[in-house]
């Protein structure tokens, strides 16, 4: 519910509701909302059992495929529609959009980069923390910058993040982590969920949840700007066929 329709259920004013988020600890309703909501997400134990050294390959097989679909669905029930709407909105007339992505989260900005230019729009992706910054330093209004970081504690991304934001350019956040200092530093927060597991770590079933989650955000832009997008994937197209045998 927005905040509107759960003060009206509960019959109170919204800003009694803001009050009481606030007073949690939350920045508002929509934190709190999406705090709650990683909580009750349908428990999932009996799928992310441990795995065993003495796993056939096709158990090891479906541990892992199982994990990362649970994964994709608990995601999908931490999507606001109204967050996702402005992001959406945001990077559908930006001027130019960096991503900015260090260590397992370098390949996820780079992806995201080689396909937001096929939308028109000036992308590019950095994993080097000075890179990043210099990035940061030339952005200003209308330009977007989105940190990837699944623990959303990343110093280099941070940094660059908030010198972003301070030149006045529209800053998204991809993380796992509702309380980390990039959700907090950022104009838009897009979460992700993953489970650990052993033999495994949360960053990677959450790399494949990331680049989902991109995928949502190239495929709404493009529908956005569906003539240019077109356009582009022709010349990119014709482009590539003379690299190919």
């Amino acid at each position: 519910m927005s905040i509107t329709e759960f003060a009206d259920q509960i019959h109170v004013a919204e800003a009694t509701v803001f009050r009481f988020c606030k007073r949690l600890g939350y920045r508002g309703y929509q934190s709190f909302k999406i705090a709650l909501a990683s909580e009750i997400v349908e428990p999932i134990q009996n799928i992310h059992e441990e795995i065993h050294p003495e796993d056939e390959i096709l158990t090891l097989a479906n541990k892992v495929f199982t994990s990362n679909i649970e994964a994709m669905k608990d995601t999908l029930q931490l999507f606001d529609p109204e967050v996702l709407q402005a992001v959406v909105d945001t990077l559908s007339t930006a001027k130019k959009i960096d991503f900015y992505g260090s260590g397992g989260s370098a390949p996820i900005a780079m992806d995201a980069a080689h396909k937001f230019i096929r939308t028109g729009i000036y992308s590019n992706a950095y994993s080097d923390g000075h890179q990043q910054i210099m990035s940061a330093s030339l952005l200003g209004p209308r330009d977007v910058a989105i940190g990837i970081s699944h623990s959303g504690s990343n110093k280099d991304v941070i940094e660059a993040i908030r010198l972003a934001k301070k030149n006045g350019a529209t800053t998204i956040g991809l993380t796992n982590y509702f309380k980390s200092p990039l959700s907090n530093e950022v104009t838009y927060v897009l979460y992700t969920t993953a489970r650990e597991t052993v033999f495994r770590s949360e960053a990677l079933t959450s790399r494949l949840v990331q680049l989902a989650l991109i995928d949502v955000l190239y495929v709404a832009v493009s529908l956005r700007r569906q003539e240019e997008t077109l356009k582009n994937l022709q010349k990119i197209r014709e482009a590539i066929a003379t690299k190919r045998y």
